[in-house]
């Protein structure tokens, strides 16, 4: 694919969990990505999610990325409601 259009994200996280959480959730989609007008890279640089993208247009870009981030906020969603419930379990346990 030569791509002509690019970004880079930079996203820093307090929880080394939650890097690692959304690393191994989105690793599969990087590795088969649903259209080939775009490639995505994800790295972890030291507290944060670095994310590369290439691609064929402007539109693929922007559909990758609004991809990417709708996955991300979504699975902070699901880590912040499983710590939560763990929180009042544990609360409701004393």
């Amino acid at each position: 694919m030569s791509s002509c259009a690019k970004a880079s994200i930079r996203l820093k996280f307090s929880k080394d969990k939650q890097l690692t959480t959304l690393l191994n959730a989105l690793g599969p989609e990087t590795n088969s990505p649903p259209a080939h007008r775009a490639n995505v890279k994800l790295e972890k640089d030291e507290s944060f999610l670095v994310m590369l993208v290439e691609a064929e247009d402007t539109i693929a870009l922007r559909a990758t990325l609004n991809a990417y981030l709708h996955w991300i906020n979504s699975t902070l969603n699901v880590i912040d409601t499983i710590d939560n419930a763990q929180l009042r379990r544990s609360i409701s346990k004393k």
